[in-house]
């Protein structure tokens, strides 16, 4: 392989080399300006759509590298032939985990079918429409809750003390899990998917895997826990209606149940978290967005928390791996090719949206892939998650309409999870309800 700024090669298809100055597989990229980001991926798209890129640096053996895709098109059709481009060699990560490593944190998502049929089929009861407005209520008074402990300050860090704290809350009440347990929660899934910050995990002496297996290990403790006392003394939480619950006279391995609630909490939490934030970076440099969608909120709530996941696109790319010798859109692909399907760039691109960088909050229709594309790994958690995001906006904006971001967030050393850490926000301190 070889890197080349100027551009692909006019003869090959499909050049196993990489633009030098869109360099993705560098988490400095990663941790740069936004604005360069966007930069980088519109020249990929418009020039080098499917470039080839080589690992990045890793404690486990280099392998052959990846595709990046970056158009919508192209995530939009690996999404679409599992049977072409699969999920079980690896989803969340680059490098070639072995198999119960990667089950083990991934759970349904580096799986295939039939097994991956099998368990979505079990747990996909629990996040049904009709579910989750059973525990609708429960949101609106944790939103109501979270508002009531910041609205007399006048200033807070919007993610820790506000977004972070209701999508835990949510998942830990919905599995049952003790209000002592929900800081234990939270510190371990800001572990396993920021294993690759300084804040969270020691970077030197490779440290950070250690740190990634203890976490995951001492959550999926705390679920082998809790459904061995949920069988025998079941409730109205999702634990006990997973232990218990049968499908064509099958149901869920412990080991099964615990590697779920490792991504439950992992990815139910934190990715909901980062689509609070970036909405509320979003509607502070747009005004004009905010004024509107507090004239009819009822109205432009719909569109409006699509557009957000759009831009927010919390999980920036998924894995997939080429079963055989195919094609993609006219690409030759080998079997064995790794590619990373880039939603942050597809839900960017010029030939589906309009205006793809601004934030349009009546933007309909919004074919955005923010919670993966239609696929067999379409996002279990979708409707959960649009509901967080409304109620929790409709108590900022009923309380504290003119909330507002303040100087820049600090982002998450990541380029798997677009997270924000840190940021702050100001708004006129009002009594609490």
């Amino acid at each position: 392989m070889t890197a080349d700024a100027a551009g692909p090669s006019t003869t090959d298809p499909n050049p196993r080399t990489w633009p030098a100055d869109v360099p993705l597989a560098d988490l400095d990229f990663w941790s740069g300006s936004l604005e360069e980001r966007e930069q980088g991926f519109a020249r990929l798209r418009g020039t080098w759509p499917m470039p080839y890129y080589p690992e990045p640096e890793s404690p486990l053996p280099a392998g052959p590298g990846f595709w990046a895709l970056t158009r919508h098109a192209d995530v939009a059709e690996a999404s679409r032939r599992p049977e072409d481009f699969c999920s079980g060699q690896g989803a969340t990560h680059i490098p070639d985990f072995p198999p119960e490593f990667a089950e083990f944190f991934g759970s349904i998502i580096e799986m295939d079918d039939p097994r991956h049929q099998r368990l979505r089929r079990i747990v996909s009861r629990a996040f049904t429409p009709r579910m989750i407005k059973k525990f609708e209520s429960d949101v609106d008074a944790t939103a109501k809750e979270i508002v009531d402990d910041v609205v007399e300050r006048g200033a807070c860090d919007f993610v820790t003390d506000v977004a972070a704290r209701l999508p835990l809350k949510v998942i830990c009440d919905m599995m049952g899990v003790p209000t002592k347990d929900h800081r234990f929660v939270f510190d371990r899934s800001n572990v396993i998917l920021g294993v690759a910050d300084p804040e969270y995990v020691e970077q030197e002496g490779g440290g950070h895997i250690e740190a990634l297996l203890t976490a995951g290990a001492e959550l999926a403790e705390l679920m082998r826990d809790l459904a061995g006392f949920r069988r025998d003394n079941p409730t109205d939480d999702v634990t006990s209606a997973l232990v218990n619950a049968e499908v064509d006279g099958e149901s869920l391995t412990t080991d099964e149940l615990a590697s779920f609630f490792v991504l439950l909490l992992a990815a139910g939490n934190e990715t909901t978290r980062n689509a609070i934030s970036h909405g509320l970076r979003l509607v502070t440099e747009h005004p004009d967005q905010r004024e509107l969608w507090l004239s009819n909120f009822e109205r432009y709530t719909p569109t409006a928390v699509e557009e957000i996941v759009r831009l927010a696109s919390p999980v920036v790319w998924m894995r997939r791996t080429a079963t055989r010798d195919t094609d993609l859109n006219g690409k030759p692909v080998r079997e064995g090719d790794k590619m990373l399907l880039f939603y942050w760039s597809a839900n960017r691109d010029e030939a589906v949206f309009t205006d793809p960088l601004g934030f349009d909050i009546t933007r309909d229709p919004n074919p955005h892939v923010g919670f993966g594309a239609r696929g067999p790994h379409f996002c279990l958690g979708a409707h959960l998650a649009r509901r967080e995001i409304t109620l929790l906006f409709r108590e900022l904006f009923e309380r504290l309409p003119d909330i507002r971001t303040v100087g820049e967030p600090q982002r998450l050393r990541s380029s798997f999870i677009n997270g924000i850490k840190h940021m702050n926000c100001e708004f006129t301190p009002r009594p609490r309800a």
